[in-house]
């Protein structure tokens, strides 16, 4: 009698070795590089902190379930939003342990009750099917979702460096705050200038000097004109020649000759210009 509750216990005590160590090899530890996986197939996700006690009494429940995943066909996976801040705002988790139920990139939260009997009943029941999905514009793998992601990482590094800067330099707390508000305030005054340049730049954008391509008859227009320009000056100075030389041979009588020729000559030049238009 002695020998066989020995042996119970023994076998007993291996079962619960084995249950413990399957329980922890199934639940699958998602961070960011992995966790699109869960956008394929069904899963139960739980995010929980070290620190939370509420996630520390679910933790043995968690993992008893896990067991019995396999047979459901469904993943359990956990995330731990201190060493992956950046999922936490994917989900916008607000309160921890938070659970999420995934099916084929179709996300819900789950709200019922946290014990193993509960999960089962929510997976073998479909229960899940009775909870409105997250809608499109929340999703955590959606765009917007993605950027506040990233201000949680964000936030999360500034607090790992707010840390250091008073636990491992000693600085007091207002000190670091000081370096960060001036940080800010610099940061802040960069952008604005860059977007205010930006901004009068597409308002008033800057004149630039516009060269007028000519056609081929505008340049020969324009070297006609030139050449009756060049014409009229030749004729002028013609007429100069020829009342100087009048006044100097011939008197009074030659200048009135010479104003004849100029008239002459004048309206000549008239009927070129005429001919040239034309």
């Amino acid at each position: 009698m002695a020998c066989g509750k020995v042996t119970f216990c023994i076998n007993f005590i291996i079962l619960l070795c084995a249950f413990s160590i399957n329980g922890q090899k199934t639940v699958i530890e998602l961070n960011e590089n992995n966790w699109r996986d869960i956008l394929d197939g069904e899963w139960l996700i739980e995010f929980y902190a070290p620190w939370c006690p509420a996630c520390k009494a679910l933790e043995p429940k968690w993992r008893e379930f896990a067991y019995l995943g396999p047979g459901l066909g469904i993943k359990v996976g956990a995330v731990d939003v201190t060493t992956s801040p950046g999922l936490s705002g994917r989900f916008m988790v607000t309160a921890l342990p938070s659970i999420f139920h995934v099916i084929n990139g179709e996300f819900r939260q789950y709200k019922g009750s946290r014990d193993k009997d509960a999960f089962t009943a929510f997976i073998e029941d479909k229960k899940w099917e009775q909870v409105d999905p997250v809608p499109g514009w929340k999703s955590p793998n959606s765009i917007q979702m993605t950027i506040v992601s990233s201000f949680f990482k964000l936030s999360q590094g500034l607090r790992q460096i707010h840390n250091k800067l008073t636990e491992e330099y000693g600085l007091p707390s207002y000190g670091s705050y000081l370096i960060f508000a001036i940080a800010t305030i610099i940061l802040g005054g960069l952008l604005g200038l860059v977007s205010a340049s930006m901004c009068i730049d597409l308002i008033y954008p800057p004149k630039h000097s516009e060269v007028r391509k000519m056609s081929a008859d505008d340049k020969k227009e324009k070297n006609s004109d030139e050449e009756l320009d060049d014409e009229d000056i030749k004729d002028d100075l013609v007429d100069d020649a020829s009342q100087s030389g009048g006044d100097h041979n011939s008197g009074t009588d030659s200048q009135s000759e010479a104003t004849n020729t100029s008239n002459a000559k004048v309206k000549k030049r008239k009927t070129k210009r005429l001919d040239t238009v034309d």
